[in-house]
């Protein structure tokens, strides 16, 4: 049993279990493993808008740097603001109008443990009703057109859809499995020790 001036006092392996999950996944942590997001292009377009789809809508932008906050819950849990900004153009057939989108995108992660001593950071991606938009036109015609059209609704069921593709992609699910048994493994043999 350990002395306690030797350093902190022992814990159950239930309240071991849960410190470590609560240190391991940070906000800062998840917020670093996110970076490969910051800065990514998202483009889309032509897609029809309004009624009868007779509007073309064409757009581009870039993710930004996102930003996360633990939540209160029994489990290991976060919500991550992923920030967009995007310009597009909107095709009436006779004119064009150009518009301004900053938009908000909530991800919600969860850490869960797996078998065989592995982490896995579950997402729940949004719902293109979870979003939201600060829309500009640029122009009195194109703000007022920005209503008639249904360009918010439009715009954020594809970034949903567009968010919860790449976070599906198969560099990001592997970089949602941590295993801790071979960081151990790491830590101890750059130390000397062998396993």
């Amino acid at each position: 049993m350990p002395h306690a001036e030797l350093g902190p006092a022992p814990a159950t392996y239930e309240q071991f279990g849960r410190d470590f999950f609560r240190l391991a996944v940070t906000p800062n942590r998840i917020l670093a493993a996110l970076d490969a997001l910051a800065g990514e292009p998202i483009s889309f377009g032509p897609i029809g808008v309004g009624p009868g789809r007779l509007a073309r809508v064409t757009a581009e932008g870039v993710i930004e740097q996102a930003t996360a906050a633990p939540v209160e819950d029994e489990l290991v849990r976060l919500l991550v603001t992923l920030p967009v900004s995007l310009r597009f153009e909107l095709d009436l057939q006779v004119e064009r109008q150009r518009f301004d989108a900053r938009l908000s995108i909530p991800v919600e992660l969860t850490a869960r443990a797996l078998a065989d001593c592995h982490v896995f950071i579950d997402v729940i991606p949004p719902r293109g009703d979870q979003i939201s938009v600060d829309l500009r036109g640029q122009g009195l015609r194109a703000s007022l057109l920005q209503r008639v059209a249904g360009i918010e609704g439009e715009l954020t069921r594809f970034v949903a859809k567009y968010v919860a593709r790449e976070l599906e992609k198969p560099a990001m699910r592997d970089a949602r499995l941590i295993d801790v048994a071979d960081a151990i493994d790491r830590a101890w043999s750059g130390a000397g020790i062998r396993r």
